[in-house]
């Protein structure tokens, strides 16, 4: 009776240690997966340092000898132009013209057309020198005079504005980024009464490139966000 009383005894014993080691571990455990994930915002408004600005015309006619001899004029009284502005050759490009047979069959209902031929001539300007060419754009009523009517409102011929030094800044918005996201963190560790540990897990998101808004393309906002997993600490 005495040794069956010592083995429970021990038996209890063991039980009672063994919850023990388990809710150790499991506290361990629980502390060692305790984390909190935060994300950290960066943006910045730079100006666009390149643009590509589409200057289009039309001619029309019946003499495609006439037609062309009339479009290299033009071609030549616009480059001009451009030169005459501060723009380079080789930041001047012409387009091998657009013609459309107005009395062709696949244009039956525009037989009664005075004119046979209606050419689009594009000519294209690609620059670094943004507000030389922003200025241009708003200059261009100049060619009038010249006898040239540039025209607009074709979606396919729309100024665009590039922003192409993303590198170059790069490492100072991850910077922020990341900056931003330890500061959520340790205000959520700080709310929580724990300690901010190491970094777990860190996730760069993609930069992305848009316009500041639909009235000044010409500025853009560049953004990314930074995803970080860091432990927390009693």
């Amino acid at each position: 009776m005495k040794n069956l009383r010592i083995e429970s005894l021990i038996l209890a014993l063991g039980f009672l240690l063994l919850g023990l080691f388990i809710e150790r571990g499991f506290r361990s455990f629980a502390e060692r997966d305790r984390s909190v994930n935060v994300k950290g915002l960066a943006e910045m408004e730079v100006p666009a340092n390149k643009v590509t600005w589409p200057l289009v015309y039309k001619s029309l006619g019946n003499n495609l000898n006439q037609l062309y001899d009339e479009i290299k004029r033009s071609n030549a009284t616009i480059t001009q132009f451009l030169k005459e502005k501060g723009l380079s050759e080789k930041e001047i490009s012409i387009n091998a013209p657009e013609i459309i047979d107005l009395q062709a069959e696949r244009y039956g209902n525009d037989r009664a057309s005075v004119y046979r031929y209606n050419v689009t001539t594009v000519i294209t300007v690609t620059s670094d020198k943004v507000d030389l060419v922003r200025g241009l754009i708003s200059e261009q009523g100049e060619l009038l005079k010249r006898g040239i009517a540039i025209t607009a409102g074709d979606y396919r011929y729309n100024v665009s504005y590039e922003y192409t030094s993303l590198n170059e800044i790069k490492p100072s918005m991850i910077e922020e980024a990341t900056k931003n996201a330890r500061e959520a963190a340790e205000k959520f560790a700080k709310d929580s009464g724990s300690e901010l540990g190491k970094i777990r897990h860190a996730y760069q998101g993609q930069f992305s490139i848009n316009d500041r808004d639909p009235n000044t393309p010409y500025i853009k906002k560049i953004r990314v966000v930074t995803t970080i997993d860091y432990s927390l600490e009693d």
